[in-house]
């Protein structure tokens, strides 16, 4: 597999869980374990539980790629105890030689890498470090499916797999292709959004709200839930960065209760939301290196909503200075050979991922598991964004008129840190500019 890098790349795979990494940027020597993220640690999905059920060969084919290709002797397949069961699996249990199952307790937010990646081999990765500094490569469980069709049929990424759930009567896991409009995804899963609900992309923590009218599905989308405007996991997203800022400055009781429960901050990382509170915005913005960090922060809102008695949001005043520090291409970056020692008090400040689901609102909507759809979902139009990735854009490589066929590449990887896209329909180009190329059936 002397080309495995050079093949993710050509057929444009990233990370189908996060911000969408380029995963041929995380093949390198030097790892002595594979980690596979299929804890899903947010609440509602189950884009991974339903690859492990039908597609583990797929998985365990990938896995076995990327073993080969960086001499990595172990392979971690990380899944929340309880839906391992569920899928017959034991932990501990070997796969494929050297693949094994890691049961990961119900714990949110065990999806974190870092956090993950210190339950399941005890290594704490620096702050601003590569996992690869602690031996160990983290893929999403789609990607290493998608790396597994890769190596088997030379398939490029055109299709992703989402969970649709939240205040709806049932909730389903379906395969759709890359840029299809969210409207006509839920429009066609005859799924209705009232006025009072809003639609998240990905989970109700990280998640982000869409636009109906314009949003598309991308290949890093894991899920999309319906969900009220007056649950507090909605409540924090609506609020204005104004708001934000305003309460912050207000009424913070200088508890440092966001603090005490951070999840980086518990794994011994310099990481104080607090502190961050009761900042200034234009104390960031004159000096940025004043909230450098803030890029240590994973997101995952605990210390607004668990937290704080206040109603502020100390991830949404962080995510602001992250926007500063990129601005100013600043981070915090740690010795590689500094210790990091987490918080003896960590194992007792851990949010159960059932009282996680409480404090957001979101109990009642969890269906578990979700009805599988594979083929249902076919698109007469695709919008394909071109930055769908961390790095450049690709390049339009079509114009209007053109007639493509599914898996034809219609933009190619810019240079640096790039990958391409492919048709994920057959039909012709009515629009291409350098954001989007627009295909229709």
């Amino acid at each position: 597999m002397s080309d495995l890098k050079q093949l993710l790349q050509n057929n444009g795979v990233v990370g189908a869980g996060g911000a969408g990494f380029p995963s041929y940027c995380k093949l390198a020597e030097g790892a002595d374990t594979l980690l596979i993220n299929a804890v899903e640690c947010e609440p509602l999905l189950y884009t991974s539980y339903t690859l492990l059920q039908e597609r583990i060969r797929d998985i365990v084919i990938g896995m076995r790629a990327v073993m080969e290709y960086v001499h990595i002797p172990r392979g971690l397949i990380a899944v929340k105890d309880y839906r391992a069961a569920k899928l017959g699996y034991s932990d501990g249990q070997e796969l494929a030689p050297g693949v094994f199952i890691k049961y990961i307790p119900n714990i949110y937010p065990m999806g974190d890498e870092i956090n993950l990646i210190y339950t399941a081999t005890g290594r704490v990765v620096p702050p601003g470090q590569l996992p690869i500094t602690r031996g160990v490569i983290v893929y999403n469980t789609e990607t290493i499916y998608n790396i597994g069709l890769v190596v088997q049929f030379g398939q490029p990424v055109t299709k992703t797999y989402l969970t649709i759930s939240g205040d709806i009567p049932k909730a389903y896991c379906v395969k759709v292709p890359v840029g299809m409009r969210i409207s006509e995804v839920l429009k066609i899963m005859n799924v209705q959004v009232p006025d009072t609900h809003v639609v998240i992309d990905g989970g109700p923590s990280m998640g982000t709200i869409v636009n109906l009218s314009t949003d598309v599905v991308k290949k890093p989308c894991s899920g999309l839930l319906i969900l009220p405007k007056t649950i507090p996991a909605v409540r924090n997203k609506l609020r204005t960065m104004e708001e934000n800022f305003r309460r912050a400055a207000s009424v913070c009781c200088q508890c440092s209760r966001c603090t005490d429960l951070c999840p980086r901050h518990l794994l011994g990382y310099p990481l104080e939301p607090h502190k961050m509170v009761r900042s200034t915005l234009s104390a960031a913005q004159a000096d940025p290196e004043l909230i450098k960090s803030a890029t240590m922060c994973c997101g995952c809102d605990i210390c607004s909503t668990l937290a704080c008695c206040q109603e502020i949001s100390p991830m949404q005043v962080i995510k602001e200075y992250k926007n500063i520090l990129a601005k100013n291409r600043i981070k915090y970056v740690a010795n590689p050979n500094e210790q990091f020692t987490p918080s003896p008090e960590r194992e007792a400040r851990m949010v159960s991922a059932g009282k996680w689901k409480e404090m957001l609102g979101v109990a009642q909507y969890d269906k578990f598991p979700p009805i599988y759809v594979e083929e249902k979902l076919k698109a007469t139009e695709v919008q394909v964004p071109m930055s769908q990735h961390i790095g450049a854009p690709a390049i339009p490589i079509v114009k209007v008129g053109d007639e493509v066929v599914e898996n034809q590449m219609i933009a190619k990887a810019a240079e640096g840190l790039s990958v391409p896209h492919y048709a994920p329909i057959t039909g012709k180009v009515t629009y291409v500019d350098g954001k989007t190329i627009v295909i229709h059936v």
